[in-house]
């Protein structure tokens, strides 16, 4: 087959902009992501309609097999997925749901006070961003629907304590990834004696984005900022609609089961509690039995770093179905209750698993097009030293969304903004690298093609485009805050500079957006 390279073309840009165009303007999300992979298979193959034929399949088949053998990550992740909806399912068939929303309101006071314990619950359940956003999606659920909190809300709430409470904590996926690239290149560069934990956490008061992300929405959970599209949903919400129900049910949605009336809460508590711990054991199990491999002794830190992640969320939500299982046998529920519950839970997911293998294909075909790279190579002009941070805090957001993946991109960007920082002040290395993380987290929160954002969606029940335009107003903000402040540590080189100018901007922001919303609310 012929396959051409795009590194240093800006062609490589065009199937991700046109399946992005086409989602914002047609909401159509498959449709979109299909139409960017044809086109990325037509460029790849010369404009060849056998070549790209046979292109497509081997993309289609990758997803299941791949170097000749099963393509594990992917498999199970989607088991992962189904899993996760029966255990919803079972959740809500039994009762526990409902009795856990009943329990909630005689303790949460208002709107605000659930949107608090929903956000408090996303920095708490910091291991991973899936199982962030679907786990605490599954538990926050039932509260936020009861105090008429639109289900865009929640997928917000779900996706800016996802990625931003794991690009800064060292326990977790994100964490021990980032560690273990930046371990890499400050050994490449010389700094083998640096340690690799104290670097990253050195950096966290440096990802401008993270911090006022999450500064951001506490303030919209506190003070009501509804601005743009949201405004709009959660005026809809207040009348009974949670979601847009023109469109059919969202991801993950399971509203026509039945519900037990003698439900309880710990139906809902115990197989979550038992999902976490049993996913926890398995991350931490995995990557010690890989650290024993390779001669090496056991450290928190370094499990994470070479965990196996998908496994780890099957696995753990394999055991936490089970103690779902029982609970609803011992409740006495009737047979054809659980075997619905079963069935309409796995149902349930296949959107958010169409929307996944769409994502998967197209962010194989963006890979063989190097449009990573294309951006990459962008940052590497003359541009001048005192710009860089925020240049590279740019571009690495444009690369997120391009791509829809904050990994690659760190994977891609961060190797570059090292050696730029070599080649110029090495002091400001850090703030370089940090730059990098914030911008892929904020092309990630704006980005359709993102699985972070899939995810956020369906642990919602949100529809997927919803989520998307009413999300972006707020990373938008929170990102020219960013942006400024980058611009200024570039030219003091402080990283104190920077982030009291973000944190002034911050209370401007806030402050206009308060009046803004005021003066709707007259």
């Amino acid at each position: 087959m012929i396959t051409l390279s795009y590194a240093d073309s800006a062609l490589s840009l065009l199937p991700p902009v046109v399946a992005i165009i086409l989602a914002i303007v047609t909401r159509r999300v498959l449709l979109s992501l299909g139409v960017g992979i044809v086109i990325g298979a037509v460029l790849i193959s010369d404009f060849s309609a056998v070549n790209s034929g046979q292109y497509l399949t081997q993309q289609v088949t990758g997803l299941f097999w791949a170097d000749g053998a099963l393509n594990s990550w992917n498999l199970y992740l989607l088991g992962f997925l189904v899993v996760l909806g029966m255990i919803t399912a079972l959740i809500t068939v039994s009762g526990a749901a409902k009795a856990f929303a009943d329990w909630a309101r005689t303790k949460i006071r208002n709107k605000r006070d659930a949107k608090l314990l929903t956000m408090f619950l996303g920095c708490v359940v910091f291991i991973d961003d899936y199982f962030n956003s679907l786990v605490v999606g599954s538990v926050a659920r039932p509260l936020t629907d009861r105090y008429y909190i639109s289900r865009c809300k929640l997928a917000y709430l779900l996706d800016s304590t996802a990625a931003p409470i794991c690009v800064i904590s060292p326990v977790s996926s994100w964490g021990a990834y980032i560690i273990a690239l930046i371990g890499g290149i400050l050994t490449a560069h010389g700094f083998a004696d640096s340690g690799h934990l104290s670097v990253f956490i050195q950096m966290i008061p440096m990802n401008f984005y993270a911090i006022f992300a999450l500064l951001l929405l506490l303030c919209v959970s506190f003070m009501g900022l509804d601005i743009g599209p949201m405004r709009q949903q959660e005026l809809n919400a207040q009348k009974g609609h949670l979601y847009d129900e023109s469109k059919g049910l969202p991801p993950g949605a399971n509203s026509d089961l039945p519900e037990a009336d003698n439900g309880k809460i710990l139906g809902l508590f115990l197989p979550i509690s038992v999902l976490v711990c049993a996913t926890l054991y398995f991350m931490v199990t995995s990557g010690g039995d890989v650290l024993a491999t390779k001669g090496l002794e056991f450290s928190l830190i370094g499990a994470f770093e070479n965990t196996d992640v998908a496994s780890s969320l099957f696995f753990g939500a394999a055991i936490g179905f089970a103690a779902t299982l029982i609970l609803v046998i011992s409740q006495g529920l009737d047979k054809s209750y659980i075997l619905k519950g079963i069935i309409t839970g796995a149902r349930s997911m296949l959107p958010a698993i169409y929307i996944l293998l769409f994502a998967w294909t197209i962010a194989g075909v963006i890979g063989q097009m190097e449009t990573g790279k294309y951006m990459a190579s962008l940052a590497t002009g003359n541009i001048p030293f005192a710009l860089l941070p925020a240049v590279l805090f740019v571009l690495a957001g444009f690369t997120a969304f391009s791509t829809g993946t904050s990994w690659g991109t760190f994977g891609i960007m961060l190797p570059i903004a090292a050696d730029m920082a070599m080649g110029t002040h090495t002091n400001m290395m850090l703030p370089m690298l940090a730059s990098v993380l914030a911008g892929a987290v904020f092309g990630d929160h704006c980005s359709p093609i993102s699985d972070t954002t899939i995810l956020s969606s369906t642990g919602a029940n949100c529809h997927h485009m919803d989520h998307v335009t009413t999300q972006l107003p707020y990373a938008l903000i929170v990102a020219v805050i960013s942006l400024v402040g980058y611009t200024v540590l570039g030219f003091t080189e402080s990283i104190l500079a920077g982030f009291i100018t973000c944190s002034v901007l911050f209370v401007i922001a806030v402050i206009g957006l308060k009046i803004k919303v005021n003066r709707r609310a007259v």
